[in-house]
């Protein structure tokens, strides 16, 4: 059925509001979108995004939604360095009062039950999660949840922290801020030993970070089905 549903989102194209744009970090930043009414998603989709206001190649970008349906905003969060794409200059060009399009939201990468949960972020890949424990926040279910998020970034600042910690504080989620590959694989062992493959395990990241903690969490007999990948491309 998601298939299905995908498949007609993306065909459904609507004009977004731009509002604005802030620094997380020297190369990272977020943009802000102003948000229908209409409009829903399940925390953790992506959207696909055009750029509308000057011709480009490959006008076309997908982007994780790292705000939750239940939230204002539009809000996506992203790398971009001193030699940006074409569409990332496009994006940078953006002023309050323009417009960007977006077909979606679209995806599979989202909490479907209480099972016991694993999410892994590399980097940029907490934008997923960042929007599922908003929206555990903002539905006041986070008590009794088994979460915990291993968040690791070796280079750079830990984005959404303060939102972060402040959902772990008030719920049973538990949050990790990881500095080495060493101590992400300790905390993902404490885990497949305690729930092995009754668990759910979701990694968002560098496309060569997600696919060897796949293959790592595979041999120690997690199975393909309790494993879902987000993994992020540059360009």
């Amino acid at each position: 059925m998601s298939f299905f549903q995908d498949t007609l989102s993306i065909f459904k194209k609507r004009d977004l509001l731009f509002l604005e744009r802030y620094k997380e970090s020297e190369d990272i930043y977020t943009f802000l979108f102003e948000k229908d009414i209409d409009l829903t998603w399940k925390a953790g989709q992506h959207g696909l995004f055009t750029i509308t206001h000057k011709k480009i190649k490959n006008a076309i970008r997908p982007f994780t939604l790292a705000s939750a349906p239940t939230e204002k905003t539009i809000k996506i969060t992203t790398n971009i360095s001193d030699t940006p794409s074409d569409f990332k200059k496009a994006m940078l060009e953006l002023e309050k009062g323009m417009k960007i399009k977006m077909s979606g939201p679209v995806g599979s990468f989202y909490l479907k039950d209480n099972s016991p949960t694993l999410l892994i972020a590399g980097g940029i890949g907490i934008t997923p999660y960042r929007a599922m424990l908003k929206q555990i926040e903002t539905e006041g279910d986070g008590v009794g949840k088994q979460i915990h998020l291993l968040y690791i970034n070796s280079k750079n600042p830990f984005f959404y922290k303060d939102e972060l910690d402040a959902i772990a504080n008030n719920s049973s989620i538990i949050v990790t801020y990881l500095d080495s590959r060493d101590e992400l694989l300790q905390e993902m062992d404490k885990f497949t030993s305690l729930n092995k493959d009754n668990g759910k395990y979701f990694i968002a990241g560098p496309k060569s970070m997600v696919d060897s903690i796949s293959t790592y969490l595979q041999n120690k007999s997690v199975s393909k089905r309790n494993i879902k990948k987000d993994a992020f491309f540059g360009y």
